[in-house]
């Protein structure tokens, strides 16, 4: 599995979405279920499967899945797949 793969993977597990929901237009509060909670679990998840520490200001710049991805790649994740 790609690492864009498994970003879009743990948007939709963090975020309770179904398998085939469209993420990768995402934005921070664009939909009910991304709320400050599920933002949270979010970051956890995606520490978690990336092996990476997500700093506060990471976190809160964190505001779509374009950001997600951008704040990754500067922690080494490799998107070029």
């Amino acid at each position: 599995m790609s690492n864009v793969d498994r970003l879009r993977k743990s948007f939709r597990t963090a975020l309770d979405l179904s398998s085939d929901y469209d993420v990768d237009s995402l934005e921070y509060r664009g939909i009910e279920k991304w709320d400050s909670l599920a933002h949270m679990a979010l970051v956890a998840t995606l520490e978690d499967e990336f092996g990476v520490m997500i700093d506060t200001d990471e976190v809160i710049d964190m505001s779509s899945f374009t950001k997600a991805c951008e704040i990754l790649t500067k922690q080494g994740v490799d998107f070029g797949e």
